[in-house]
């Protein structure tokens, strides 16, 4: 059995809320009214740390009750929306600040980055802060020659090495302080989302080399807003929400149950009048609808991968005489585009307009999924833009014979297949 490297124990962090500070010309000024009222400023500084109300306004629980462990060699991806609790968390884990209750106890070596050039001296080059990073790391001077190379050549900023950081673009900076922190073999990566800052050639790279620290006996965290790099990384998910840990499981399971919490609305969306609806000056949404062929359309209704669905939607046009096409982007929760639906460009009056189709049954997977509306005018010009007119869940009809897990792929079309046997052995 692998090694329990990091163990979190009911967790939490408190923080006092609307606090002022005065503010003095000097350092004398402040001494000095600091003499004049010593029981007030006494009072100010107990109630700074006193949390006896815990459920005062004025406090903030960024963390509350969090628990959970890590063993050795997992990628533990940590979602939630922002203000969820996610970078509290890790600056916790990362000793950067103190928890206001509870306990963590880490077994190893740990490297954070948090935001980008964390632990970077602005003033000194690259080459110096590879070695300071390593020496603070505690790497000896021989360990850090063997892999200055091959940190320099994965950072990509070889011409600019002897250059103060402070030069660096943001970008520069962040592929730097992953590569340093990749290669210097700590037990545990504690990794932020500054990733994203990257270019979409880097996070690749950065996504393998964590599955290679990984598949060495390293222990990752994870924390991103692109599920497709947690999904495709973690092999472990907890989901953070106000401050609480809410989910700890498989990574598709809880990616899945995170996504779906976030879209809004249902299968139905019906606006009663055009300041209320979604669109802008010249396009504005009256309704969108899925409902199953052989029912009238109800919200909350079951959909099955079985079913033949109907896509309604209606729409109020103020352009007169605009030349325009409707496309319909149909997303999986995750993000990827299942197909694009586009209708005829044609004279648009002003006016209420429905546009409608339908997708045939045994066609769409089990998931959750968006519909995106574009409005489109003279096959050029986007006039308007809808994302998320509306979201829809599609469920596994019930099976005769064993079911074997979840039907692999984004669609699951029922086609005909022969299948017989054509000679003798």
């Amino acid at each position: 059995m692998s090694e329990t490297y990091i163990k979190v124990d009911h967790l939490s962090k408190l923080y006092r809320l609307g606090v002022a500070e005065a503010m003095h010309d000097s350092l004398g000024a402040a001494i000095g009214a600091a003499l004049k009222a010593p029981f007030k400023n006494f009072r100010k500084l107990q109630g700074l740390s006193d949390f006896k109300d815990k459920d005062d306004e004025s406090v903030l629980w960024a963390l509350r009750d969090v628990s959970f462990e890590v063993r050795e060699g997992e990628v533990l991806g940590v979602v939630g929306k922002n203000g969820a609790g996610k970078s509290t968390l890790l600056k916790l884990l990362s000793r950067i600040s103190l928890p206001s209750s509870g306990s963590i106890e880490i077994s190893g070596r740990v490297v954070s980055l948090l935001e980008v050039g964390t632990g970077f001296h602005k003033e000194l080059s690259g080459r110096e802060n590879i070695y300071m990073n390593g020496t603070i790391l505690g790497m000896t001077r021989k360990e850090i020659d063997r892999k200055f190379d091959e940190i320099v050549a994965f950072s990509g900023v070889e011409r600019f090495i002897d250059t103060p950081v402070k030069r660096y673009s943001s970008g520069m900076q962040v592929r730097l302080a992953f590569s340093v922190a990749a290669h210097l073999e700590p037990e545990i990566m504690i990794i932020d989302e500054v990733l994203a800052v990257g270019d979409a050639d880097f996070q690749k790279r950065c996504l393998g080399k964590m599955k290679d620290v990984s598949q060495q006996g390293r222990t990752v965290l994870f924390v991103s807003h692109n599920m497709q790099a947690v999904q495709s990384l973690c092999t472990r998910c907890i989901m953070m929400e106000n401050g609480r840990l809410v989910m700890d499981g498989g990574t598709d399971e809880v990616i899945n149950y995170y996504l779906s919490k976030q879209m809004t609305g249902g299968s139905m969306r019906v606006y009663e009048t055009p300041t209320d609806a979604p669109g802008n000056q010249q396009i504005r949404l009256q309704r969108a609808i899925v409902y199953k062929n052989s029912s009238t359309p109800s919200d909350g209704q079951l959909l099955y991968v079985n079913d033949e669905l109907v896509f309604e939607f209606a729409f109020w046009n103020y352009s007169p005489g605009v030349h325009a096409n409707l496309s319909l982007v149909l997303n999986t929760v995750k993000g990827e585009v299942i197909f694009n639906v586009v209708t005829d460009d044609k004279p648009i009056g002003e006016g209420l307009h429905v546009a409608r189709f339908q997708i045939p049954a045994n066609l769409l997977n089990d998931n959750v999924y968006s519909i995106d509306l574009y409005f489109i005018k003279n096959l050029k010009e986007t006039i308007c833009l809808i994302e998320n007119a509306v979201s829809f869940e599609v469920h596994d009809a019930p099976r005769e014979k064993a079911w074997y897990g979840k039907w692999i792929g984004a669609i699951r079309p029922k086609l005909h297949i022969t299948f017989e046997q054509e000679s003798r052995l």
